[in-house]
């Protein structure tokens, strides 16, 4: 059955528009009244909708019945990403959402090529939130993962939550004498909420790593070979997942 997000208060009998969004992708799908297609507005659970009117460019339907499905994992992982190139970043939203992250917060890292100001980084947060979305829909997720306001990590250092904190490094003499793998990140864990810092291309300067050295973050590798930046800390996750 066909998902969508639909950010509105939910309840079984209620009869609603569809957003923009979620109209048009019922629309591309050849919809018809009477199908019954499946909502969810984020805060757990699902429901089922039955159409009631398709128009030119709005969707009419009346919600059903509630289903309380959740398909989270049991460990909230916060990735502290830095910002890669273009569809990069995309891709790591989309995969990271899939793989069950709690929130994503964009790293305007020294490294970072990518850099966000004003009208720009306000329209690349309204698009990766946008690819958050499609990715919970795809894979069944009713809740979707927040993507935060690009910061610095001096920035994110000065109000950050308490919880678990990794950074993925390349220092050198740590990959050799870590016992750490992603064989060995769900034990570290244990139940807690887990904030993941993870650099762009190129990694985090040594200033940033030191930076969260001090701040109580703990490095972790992920064995003898160089990710990419978009795909380690997807590594990360699918460890931590797995084993929750």
């Amino acid at each position: 059955m066909a998902r969508f997000y639909c950010p509105e208060a939910l309840r079984t009998g209620l009869a609603l528009s569809l957003p923009p969004g979620a109209a048009r992708h019922v629309q591309v799908l050849r919809t018809q009244p009477g199908d019954v297609i499946t909502l969810f507005n984020g805060e757990g659970g699902e429901f089922e909708a039955t159409v009631t009117r398709m128009g030119r460019s709005d969707v009419d339907v009346e919600v059903g019945t509630y289903h309380p499905v959740e398909r989270e994992v049991q460990r909230p992982v916060h990735l502290l990403a830095g910002i890669t190139a273009n569809e990069r970043m995309d891709w790591l939203v989309e995969k990271a959402t899939e793989l069950g992250v709690a929130s994503i917060t964009p790293l305007v890292a020294e490294r970072s090529v990518l850099k966000l100001k004003g009208e720009r980084a306000d329209k690349k947060l309204a698009h990766w939130q946008g690819v958050a979305v499609a990715a919970a829909e795809q894979c069944g997720r009713n809740r979707v993962p927040v993507v935060h306001a690009a910061v610095t990590l001096n920035e994110w250092l000065k109000q950050a939550a308490d919880g678990e904190r990794w950074v993925l490094s390349l220092a050198q003499g740590l990959v050799q004498d870590s016992e750490q793998g992603p064989q060995a990140l769900s034990q570290m864990a244990g139940k807690a909420a887990v904030t993941v810092l993870s650099g762009p291309e190129g990694g985090l300067s040594p200033a940033e790593e030191a930076a969260a050295l001090s701040a109580g973050f703990r490095p972790v590798t992920l064995g003898p070979r160089v990710l990419r930046a978009e795909t380690a800390p997807l590594a990360v996750l699918a460890a931590l997942s797995l084993g929750a």
